[in-house]
């Protein structure tokens, strides 16, 4: 599992572990009964604190993402494929939400951003 730490990131180290990992999970990368590296060897790897780990993957098995068993470490949940897709789209949701706010500071009306996004979404079927 390769996940980048930015330290320019105005995002909390533990967010950006959670984000990365919950991308793996919902992209198919991490499936169902994955093993997760023990805290421990995460922050190692990462050259974080441990307590940084542990927040990451508590934050995790509170999203259902993450199942952890003591004495034996954290797997990938065997969540279905409707929670999977439920959460996939509160990220397109949130997303969204930072495109409307900084489409409003810049005075894009909503006519636009749909002919931005259409634009946008036919492009990438042609690729």
């Amino acid at each position: 599992m390769n996940i980048l730490i930015s330290s320019t990131s105005g995002e909390p180290i533990y967010a950006q572990i959670v984000g990365q990992i919950r991308q793996l999970i919902l992209q198919g990368e991490l499936v169902s009964g994955t093993p997760l590296p023990s805290i421990r060897l995460l922050a190692k790897e990462l050259q974080i604190s441990v307590i940084t780990t542990k927040r990451a993957y508590e934050e995790l098995e509170r999203e259902g993402l993450v199942n952890s068993i003591v004495g034996k470490g954290s797997f990938v949940s065997g969540a279905d494929q409707e929670f999977i897709r439920e959460q996939r789209l509160r990220i397109v949701e949130s997303r969204m939400k930072e495109i409307i706010e900084e489409s409003k500071l810049l005075g894009i009306d909503f006519a636009e951003i749909t002919e931005m996004m259409k634009l946008l979404y036919e492009e990438e079927d042609k690729e």
